[in-house]
């Protein structure tokens, strides 16, 4: 009795004890998911912006090619990232014979959200300035 006493003194105290049922998986990873979404549409409209401006700005501004070129691309890898993460949500991950695809699938989204990462670091380097009226307000008085 005194053993059994002890060993239930030293492991760990739930922390809601009203609720002992272990985390689900899959409802961890579409919220994951789900949360990686909402970020990936965050990104996406803002490229929109960017690609807006760089268009009112027209062929004459300075990398011009540049900045279509890799917004393009940077929007394209996002719908496919999109795309993945759905399928990934979608997919159940506590059948075993599906978690060598959903590793999969997940290892490819995070490769191409690093890719799209990279892409966007450019993006801000190469610099999609501000038209119309902030522009011509901001250069007449610099801070």
């Amino acid at each position: 009795m005194e053993s059994e006493r002890e060993i239930t003194d030293l492991q760990p105290e739930n922390p809601n004890p009203g609720r002992s049922q272990p985390i689900n998986l899959n409802h961890y990873a579409t919220k994951k998911s789900v949360a990686e979404s909402m970020l990936d549409v965050a990104l996406f409209m803002s490229n929109a912006m960017r690609l807006k401006t760089v268009l009112e700005q027209g062929p004459s501004s300075q990398y011009y090619a540049t900045l279509i070129t890799l917004i393009s691309i940077s929007l394209l890898l996002q719908v496919v990232i999109g795309i993945l993460l759905v399928v990934i949500a979608r997919l159940n991950l506590n059948e075993v014979e599906r978690q060598w695809q959903l590793n999969q699938l997940n290892n490819a989204a995070t490769i191409l959200v690093f890719i799209t990462v990279v892409i966007n670091v450019f993006i801000t380097a190469f610099g999609a300035h501000k038209t119309g009226f902030l522009a011509a307000r901001t250069s007449r008085n610099p801070l």
